[in-house]
C-alpha cells in the first residue's frame, strides 16, 4: 500500500493493516531519512516531486496507491511512476473523491482507478 503525503497516510495505513499489507509513504522531497528515489511532476504553477525509500518494496511487490482526491492526476501519476521505478507491480489507484471535470484519470494508465465519491 502506498499512501501519498499526507491524507493518503490517513486513508492508506488503516487499509494496509486490514489487508495485512505493508505501507509505503510517498513524501515531499527531503522528508524521508535514508536513500530515496524521486519523481517530479508538473503543477499548474510550477513543479513538485514525490520521494520514496529506494528499498521500500521488493521487485514484483503488488502495490495499491491511496490518496484523498484525484484532481488533475499529476501527483497520482508520479506515485505510479515511483512504484514502477522500485520494481513494484502497480495494481491501481484508490481515491476518496474524484473531480472528474479535471480529467485526472486520463493520466493514470495501465492500472485500475477507483473512487468512492465522484463530482
Amino acid at each position: 500500500m502506498l499512501g501519498i503525503e499526507a491524507r493518503g497516510f490517513i486513508l492508506g495505513a488503516p487499509v494496509a493493516v486490514l489487508l495485512g499489507a505493508g505501507f509505503l509513504p510517498a513524501r515531499k522531497p527531503g522528508k524521508l531519512p535514508w536513500k530515496t528515489i524521486r519523481e517530479s511532476y508538473a503543477l499548474e504553477y510550477g513543479t513538485d516531486a514525490l520521494e520514496a525509500h529506494n528499498d521500500a518494496c521488493a521487485a514484483g511487490s503488488r502495490v495499491l496507491i491511496v490518496d484523498d482526491v484525484l484532481a488533475t492526476g499529476g501527483t497520482a501519476e508520479a506515485a505510479g511512476k515511483l512504484v514502477r521505478k522500485l520494481g513494484g507491480e502497480l495494481l491501481g489507484w484508490s481515491f476518496l473523491l474524484e473531480l472528474r471535470f479535471l480529467h485526472g484519470r486520463s493520466k493514470l494508465d495501465g492500472a485500475e482507478v477507483h473512487s468512492l465519491v465522484v463530482k
